[in-house]
Order: structure tokens, then sequence, then C-alpha cells
């Protein structure tokens, strides 16, 4: 029997706490200069060594939007999060408690943090934290995401 890569999954297949944790990746040369590529975020404190070693970090650091985005692809890949996101709502409370480096292997654990109906009663919105941890398990950057997902049956959020 085939198998769908990802499940369809309704809110009520999530609850608090549910959660998952990425594999590991570890960040490269190669994905800075790929990010500054794609957004021409060419800023010296992540593309220039000399640059970078004058500052407060002593060398380069990973772009923050580059580890939001990797952190996303990475608590979707598993397949925890299904194939019937309605739509992607933004992101809140996101911080960066400390600096992620080329080198650094970085993870992900997503939790769900809560759920709720919204005004129509087919939808609801479903809010994950995002934790995104480095190889010596130090929180690098935190954020909750918001996800509109279908009810399997109309305005069941318990």
């Amino acid at each position: 029997m085939m198998r769908k890569a990802f499940e369809t999954k309704y809110m009520e297949d999530f609850e608090i706490g549910d959660g998952v944790e990425s594999f590991g990746v570890t960040i490269t040369d190669a994905h800075l200069v790929a990010w500054a590529s794609l957004t021409l975020d060419h800023f010296p404190l992540h593309m220039d060594e000399e640059f970078a070693k004058n500052t407060i970090f002593k060398g380069r650091i990973v772009h923050g939007p580059l580890l939001f985005a990797m952190s996303i692809g990475l608590a979707g890949i598993n397949g925890f999060l299904g194939d019937s996101i309605i739509a992607w709502l933004g992101v809140e409370n996101m911080r960066i408690p400390r600096p992620t480096r080329i080198g650094d292997t970085i993870r992900v654990r997503a939790t769900v943090k809560e759920k709720r109906k919204t005004s129509k009663p087919e939808r609801g919105i479903l809010v994950l934290t995002y934790e995104i941890i480095n190889q010596r398990d130090e929180t690098v950057m935190v954020f909750d995401n918001l996800l509109m997902y279908p009810f399997r049956e109309p305005a069941s959020v318990h």
C-alpha cells in the first residue's frame, strides 16, 4: 500500500503539548552565501570575517532570518504538521538569545502551545512554539508560529 508523504491533519489531531524534534543540520558557509545571494542581505557581520572579528561576536554569525527559515523547514519536513495547513498567519514573541555560527548544528523542537477557533467554524488557529537549539542544547531562537487549519468537524476545539 502506498502512503502519502504527508497525512491530512485537522485541528482535532493536535493536542496541547504535542510536539516533534527535528534532525540536526550543520550550518555552513554555503548556507550564508546562498541566503545573502537570495535576499541581497550582504551585511558584513554575516559575510566579511575581517569585519566580524572586530564586533562583539568576534566572527561571522548566521543571519537571523536564515535561521528562522531553516527552522520552518526542519519542523515541517517530517510530516508532523501534515499537508492541510490553510494559511501561515505569522509569528509572535520571536527572540534570539544567542548567536549561531558557521559550524553550529541546529535542530528544532516544535510544541503545540494553543488551539483556538476563528470566526469561521470550519477553521481554527494552531499556535506552535518553535525552539531552535544548537549542539550544546542552547536555545538560539524561539518564537510562536501561527497556522490556520481546517476542523474535521466544525468548531470542535476543546
